[in-house]
């Protein structure tokens, strides 16, 4: 059984914002990262415990091809995606949302 996911809103615009940023580098890249994410929530979806909790209670799941995480929190029936993070940047920037 699968769990339903929902966004908050900056994760929802650090996703959408890298998949335009990968297109604009390389036509058909932001389609493969955006690939690359679903494959990613489909697994969380289906194995929510599979990923080490990274802080608290939220897991981090690591992004095939790209150096980006999903970080997330599993709810009562639900995944709730805190953020889609490139690896370089400061994680303190998506560990101030929990």
């Amino acid at each position: 059984m699968s769990l339903p996911i929902s966004f908050r809103p900056l994760a929802r615009a650090e996703y959408e914002g890298s998949a335009a940023w990968y297109d604009a580098q390389q036509p058909g890249l932001g389609p493969a990262f955006e690939a690359a994410v679903q494959a990613a929530l489909n697994i969380i979806a289906g194995q929510p415990d599979r990923y080490p909790i990274a802080v608290r209670d939220i897991r981090e799941a690591p992004i095939s091809r790209f150096p980006y995480c999903i970080y997330y929190r599993v709810r009562v029936g639900r995944i709730v995606i805190v953020s889609v993070f490139h690896q370089s940047r400061d994680p303190a920037e998506w560990q101030s949302r929990v």
